[in-house]
């Protein structure tokens, strides 16, 4: 019970200095925890007898269904016991692969009651990609949809299987062959006993990374370090009890755990989703309104979709606006500043981490800034050669260590040795620091280049380039050049309504070269369906490998380059930044 008290404590003193950044950065601590299971001490101290929504799903047709926190932890109970039941043990691994449904939070609250460990999948995965992942993350069960089964035809017959159904009539669909019902789940007791305590330390969820750069890596989290450290992220969002939260999010993925389960339940807010076959930005602003969120979550992809509607003719109620995944451009925040009267902030973090820096809720803003240390964690940036620096590698100083920081890479210690030597962890994002301690994003390590011998930042010229009316997305690049070594290129994704040409081309160019200095100027450009990875980030490793294979001069179908329209371009770009 100590250990429960030293949580709420922290907790309290988060949401009671919400908007004084200056005393919950100075004296905040993390909770000192040996035995701690988030689910049993947090969520059902939290739930019993609060009829409260804990959970809001609103489906495509209309329909929704709101559980109660008393609702869920009974629920929770009753699938805790379930999974016992079919042999799923404390420390086995567990892979889920469920959609926005109440049954992806069901499991995730049992799954940590029972001491199991969870390995959050997103639908989109290949029978390829599951079968990497069975193997590398030595998974013993897996709980999925049913319209999902085929995809494991080939899993070793040994692993359980459970098959979330849908209701059909009076009672839900049967499951597939050689698959457990998860609805039987529901015939079990709604009252729940630990065989054994919990200890803080114990894992508790595997998250592979989303592989921009290279294979995605195995991270491993525990008791403390998500459920507890999200504390950090509770706080730079600015939840408090009573809130609507949307975080638009994929489940799967780290950010889903940040901000639609752990960050929202720590504050005693409601978690909304909104179920929809595709992305629309109208519906999406329409749902706004209509269901009165408070706080929203969005990655800065949904973002410049919405900003290409009216934003000012939809009266949101919301309170607090928030941006991750990617860093945010200015311009966006610009537009969602004049619209709607709110800050957009940004914040940074890892699927290794919690939410480590952030624009925290009525604190100034500085453009193009993604705010500063949140509170519980220090940081430090690295040169080349360790040592601090004003522009370097964004680290995180390992003593005190931070409890949001992982446990390490389960299946390469060596790469976990490699970011956390010296008494630092290593992002691998490189950032710049001001005067006045805020963190400017610049670039991931591998992404930033040099050009004419001076450092480009692939962010800070892709920023300038979504200014433009017709760009959508934008992605730069280094290019070969045998006078320069390299020089910008810039894969381009055009918004609706614009296609492909020689006149869109030498109008962005020409754009880009009065908004920026001559030797960041954007010298080519390729319109391009860009690479992502599965969880939507942009892979600039892909069209970094693709322009490094280039021979010669020769054009790619719809590529342009400065060189193309002579120096009249030049001389009109310079004459109107005149």
């Amino acid at each position: 019970m100590a250990d429960s008290q030293s949580f709420l404590q922290a907790r309290e003193f988060l949401l009671r200095h919400r908007e004084d950044y200056d005393t919950a950065y100075r004296d905040f601590k993390w909770p000192a925890l040996i035995e701690f299971n988030w689910a049993l001490d947090w969520f059902d101290l939290y739930a019993h007898n609060n009829h409260e929504p804990a959970l809001w799903v609103v489906e495509d047709d209309g329909s929704e269904q709101k559980l109660t926190f008393a609702e869920l932890s009974a629920r929770s109970n009753q699938v805790a016991n379930y999974l016992r039941s079919v042999g799923i043990a404390r420390g086995d691994r567990v892979l889920l692969m469920l959609p926005n449904e109440p049954a992806l939070w069901e499991v995730m609250l049992a799954a940590i009651k029972l001491g199991a460990v969870t390995i959050p999948a997103t639908l989109l995965l290949t029978p390829a990609d599951i079968a990497d992942r069975m193997t590398r993350g030595e998974i013993k069960h897996v709980i999925a949809t049913a319209g999902a089964a085929e995809k494991f035809a080939e899993v070793d017959a040994s692993v359980t299987r459970i098959a979330v159904t849908h209701a059909d009539g009076a009672a839900p669909d049967p499951a597939p062959a050689g698959w457990h019902r998860y609805a039987d789940a529901f015939d079990q007791s709604p009252c729940y006993m630990h065989d054994e305590r919990t200890l803080a330390t114990d894992p508790m969820l595997l998250y592979f990374t989303s592989g921009t750069t290279s294979r995605p890596k195995l991270v491993l989290h525990s008791h403390q370090s998500y459920p507890v450290g999200h504390l950090s992220t509770m706080y730079w969002i600015g939840l408090k009890p009573g809130d609507v939260h949307w975080n638009i999010s994929s489940p799967g993925w780290a950010k889903h755990a940040w901000s639609s389960v752990f960050a929202p339940w720590n504050a005693g807010a409601t978690v909304f989703v909104s179920n929809t076959a595709r992305f629309n930005a109208k519906a999406t602003l329409e749902t706004l309104v209509t269901h009165g969120i408070t706080t929203l979550c969005a990655p800065p992809t949904v973002w410049r979709m919405l900003i290409q509607e009216d934003l000012a003719s939809y009266p949101v109620k919301l309170r607090e606006v928030v941006g991750a995944g990617e860093p945010l451009n200015p311009e966006i925040i610009e537009r969602v500043k004049k619209a709607w009267k709110l800050t957009l902030r940004d914040g940074f973090g890892q699927t290794e981490t919690t939410a480590q820096v952030g624009n925290s809720p009525s604190q100034p803003l500085k453009a193009g800034s993604m705010g500063r240390p949140l509170p519980g964690y220090h940081i430090a940036l690295l040169d080349h050669d360790d040592r601090p620096a004003d522009e370097g590698e964004l680290s995180l100083v390992l003593d005190p260590r931070p409890l949001g920081l992982m446990d390490g890479y389960v299946d390469d210690p060596a790469k976990t040795e490699h970011v956390t030597h010296g008494g630092f962890y290593r992002t691998g994002d490189i950032a710049q620091r001001d005067a006045d301690g805020y963190y400017t994003y610049v670039g991931r390590a591998d992404d930033v280049f040099k050009a004419s011998d001076y450092r480009i930042s692939p962010f800070e010229l892709e920023s300038v380039l979504i200014e433009h009316p017709a760009i959508a997305e934008a992605a730069v690049v280094p290019s070969p050049d045998p006078l320069r070594l390299a020089t910008p290129k810039a894969f381009i994704a055009l918004r609706t309504g614009f296609a492909p040409s020689r006149e869109v081309a030498g109008d962005i160019l020409r754009f880009a070269a009065q908004k920026l200095a001559p030797y960041k100027r954007i010298r080519r450009i390729e319109f391009y369906e860009l690479p992502k990875t599965i969880s939507g980030k942009i892979r600039r490793v892909e069209l970094r490998k693709l322009e490094a294979a280039r021979t010669g001069d020769a054009r790619r179908e719809n590529e342009y380059w400065e060189d193309d329209f002579g120096a009249a371009l030049t001389k009109d770009a310079q004459r109107a930044a005149e």
